[in-house]
């Protein structure tokens, strides 16, 4: 007998009965207003009804395969929509190019409309329905994720939840001293309550943007800012703030968006003598965040920016029965592998993968060398205290090599935001231009480019192999260096991290079938890497992996095992031929790279070199 379809009334009404309870729970927890939930539930079922049917099918299909995100064929690029092609069109055009790349995850940095000059890089949004003029309207985000799905490829954005710009419309009547938009901020009328905020909340930016409040003058008001002055932080203690925002969301979702990236998601809670991060509301909403999308748009997933070691990011996971997050950064992971390339020691990156390594693999990270943003050396410094190794000290020292200026470093860059009272200072840079390959095509000497080269691939393949899904910085796949030219731009020349925020250099990439060329050497290398991940079962999220001693402090070596598949990742950060010392005495193992066979002993590896070992033949699924 022929199943009976589900009328789209019934699956909006199965998915809300299953949630129902639970969001009414948490939501009147928060707020205690059943006027407004009853409101958030009718416009749940408006956004559903919303949403077209290729969007509607794609939920269906991935709700049946929650798991659809966790395979081995996920990988990422991030970039600029006018730095990559211009605009939104443009990027449409050029979804070959990514499909070259073996990308089927774009994430396009902020486009929504911002005021000129006081954008923060897209991140203090005015209107959040409308795009940017210059990267084009509504239309062209729905026609660019259509184009994308096409080719199998999902589309990410920022959803900047914690603030508003200045100029947004509810700010703009909050500062004619409207009460009821007022109420959507955290205004007050005197310095009172902002100083006693001031005792225990820490500041995002002190030296740029020093305090956590602003002073409007003709308002007569106080308003909280966290980040920077023109960037009013919402009170999400207003339901009102939460409904609108989620109406947002959904809004958003239904432009064909596949995963919303949650901008500084500790924030969106304020409390009065705490610290403003990471308090237990701020759960609650993502919790509710999550369901709604599970209620609206299954198919969407909830990517959380919460800059922290992983141990202490997993609450934002959620749990297995009240799940939160769908993926979230692994941010310190990130900053130790840069401290691992200037001090040429493991033994910091060794233990944080050994962390990652042990959290559930339902919990999938984000894996990144470089991004839009700066390396703030967030590094485990009780760990290196044990060594002798001092925070101030050792800070100044990685900013002082990337800069290229001790540690016989061949690093280009420059700091940001650095403060001279403390000393603290977080560093920007391409990863072409941290590898040495900016020097060295300056010096145009051969070898040292070829080096530079090995050791910017020899990361990549490092990042490949662990546990979660790689993303690309746009540039990296060709070897971009940076970008000097932002401090001719007014709008720019104060903030160095448009050092690595430069145009996509097209010229550059039309280089890719000279064997000659950097860019060649680089993407076809990544190429490489990119197939063998997809097409081999043991790069799936789910995979057992771990590190093993190699017995040389330079050298990492890391495994992975799934369904009687295993695969050893060797790393060199030295600029010296190594030897490992793994002795893994469990069979015959093949150069992936070069199909060579030899036993997993006393493995040699060139100098910032790597090798992907894997064994042959079938065996057991314990851990060696």
């Amino acid at each position: 007998m022929k199943k009976k379809t589900e009328t789209q009334d019934t699956v909006f009404q199965r998915r809300l009965e299953r949630h129902h309870d639970e969001l009414r729970w948490l939501y009147m927890e928060l707020y205690d207003n059943s006027s407004m939930f009853a409101e958030l539930c009718d416009e749940l079922y408006h956004f559903y009804h919303e949403r077209n049917k290729a969007l509607k099918k794609q939920d269906e299909k991935r709700e049946a395969h929650p798991d659809w995100y966790k395979q081995n064929d996920m990988l990422g690029m991030m970039f600029y929509i006018d730095n990559f092609a211009g605009n939104m069109r443009g990027v449409e055009e050029n979804l070959d190019y990514l499909e070259k790349c073996n990308v089927n995850y774009l994430h396009l940095m902020p486009f929504l409309e911002t005021p000129k000059g006081r954008s923060d890089g897209g991140y203090a949004v005015s209107d959040f329905r409308k795009v940017q003029e210059k990267f084009g309207t509504m239309k062209d985000l729905e026609h660019l994720t259509a184009a994308c799905h096409k080719k199998n490829m999902n589309v990410c954005m920022d959803f900047v939840m914690n603030h508003t710009s200045e100029d947004h419309e509810w700010a703009k009547k909050a500062r004619q001293g409207d009460g009821e938009y007022q109420s959507r901020y955290f205004f007050f009328d005197s310095d009172t309550i902002p100083n006693m905020y001031e005792k225990t909340v820490p500041q995002v930016f002190p030296t740029t943007a020093p305090g956590n409040f602003t002073w409007l003058p003709d308002a007569g008001h106080y308003v909280m800012t966290s980040f920077y002055p023109y960037q009013w932080d919402l009170n999400y203690r207003n339901p009102r703030v939460f409904n609108e925002m989620m109406y947002n969301f959904l809004y958003l979702a239904n432009r064909g968006i596949d995963i919303i990236r949650i901008d500084a998601v500790p924030y969106i809670w304020k409390e009065l003598h705490t610290q403003c991060r990471n308090l237990k509301q701020v759960h609650t909403i993502v919790r509710m965040m999550r369901i709604i999308s599970e209620i609206v748009c299954p198919g969407v997933l909830l990517l959380g920016e919460v800059v922290m070691e992983p141990e202490k990011v997993v609450p934002y996971f959620g749990t297995i029965e009240k799940p939160e997050c769908h993926m979230l950064y692994n941010v310190t992971t990130m900053a130790t592998t840069w401290h691992t390339v200037a001090t040429r020691n493991v033994r910091l990156l060794k233990k944080q993968l050994d962390i990652v390594n042990a959290l559930p693999k339902d919990e999938v990270f984000l894996n990144y060398l470089r991004c839009h943003d700066d390396i703030g050396w967030g590094l485990d410094y009780d760990a290196l205290l044990r060594e002798g190794i001092e925070e101030r000290s050792h800070k100044r020292y990685l900013n002082c090599y990337f800069q290229g200026l001790e540690g016989s470093s061949n690093s280009r860059g420059e700091l940001y935001n650095a403060d001279p009272v403390s000393g603290d200072a977080r560093f920007c840079g391409t990863t072409a231009s941290m590898c040495g390959i900016e020097k060295a095509l300056a010096e145009q000497d051969e070898e040292v480019i070829e080096r530079a080269v090995r050791l910017d691939v020899t990361l990549h393949a490092y990042m490949f192999m662990q546990s979660g899904i790689p993303v690309l910085y746009s540039g990296d796949e060709i070897g971009q260096v940076n970008d000097y030219t932002y401090k001719e731009d007014p709008d720019k020349a104060d903030d160095s991290r448009y050092i690595h925020r430069g145009a996509f250099d097209w010229k550059q990439a039309e280089q890719i079938d000279d064997k000659t060329s950097v860019a060649s050497r680089i993407f076809n290398r990544l190429d490489r890497l990119e197939r063998i991940r997809k097409s081999e079962k043991v790069f799936v999220c789910k995979a057992n992996t771990w590190t093993v001693d190699t017995y040389d402090p330079s050298v990492l070596c890391m495994g992975r095992y799934y369904d009687g598949e295993k695969v050893l990742g060797i790393f060199n950060f030295s600029e010296y031929n190594k030897t490992a010392w793994i002795n893994e005495a469990d069979g015959v193992y093949t150069d992936m790279i070069t199909g060579e066979m030899m036993r997993a002993a006393d493995v040699n590896i060139p100098a910032y070199g790597f090798l992907y070992l894997k064994r042959n033949g079938e065996g057991s699924d314990e851990k060696i």
